[in-house]
């Protein structure tokens, strides 16, 4: 859950929905009733309300990187320098446009980012204008062979409800 957003009251249909949509966002209202068992105006409901709750935040094209030139995927650990401001240091790292993801973590290393460039060479480049950021004392690098599965958030159990 990201900080600042309250959680949402979702049930086992709405979980439905949202599973139906991760498979496929440009369903109809009345394909996804179908798979789900509702008319197509309870599930423009439902959708509305998922929506305006913050629980469905967009829809969005989904693009093979190697198709596009980005073959190269790279996971990187950055250690901060002792008085670095995370947020400064965040907000540069959103300026890198190689930089697909970021996640502040728990442990040695403040944030782990994904980037995403067309060669090795592109990669070392990317690494050196991230050192360049003020706040950012090494990184620690692992280079991606292959993608078995990824964008695959659970969507909860759907036994039970999140309240």
């Amino acid at each position: 859950m990201r900080a600042g957003h309250r959680v949402s009251r979702v049930d086992a249909l709405d979980r439905q929905i949202i599973a139906a949509l991760r498979a496929n966002g440009r369903a109809t209202y009345a394909d996804l009733g179908r798979q789900v068992g509702l008319s197509a105006s309870a599930v423009h409901e439902r959708v509305g309300k998922l929506e305006s709750s913050g629980v469905i935040v967009g829809y969005h094209a989904v693009v093979d990187p190697s198709a596009v030139g980005l073959g190269v995927t790279a996971l990187i650990g950055i250690h901060p320098t002792d008085i670095a401001d995370d947020n400064e240091v965040a907000d540069a790292l959103s300026e890198l446009v190689e930089v697909e993801s970021c996640y502040r973590v728990a442990g040695d290393e403040s944030f782990i980012v994904k980037v995403r460039v067309a060669t090795v060479d592109d990669l070392e480049r990317s690494l050196g204008r991230l050192r360049r950021i003020p706040g950012v004392a090494r990184t620690r690098t692992t280079v991606v062979l292959s993608t078995r599965f990824e964008g695959r958030p659970n969507t909860g159990d759907e036994e039970s409800d999140v309240t």
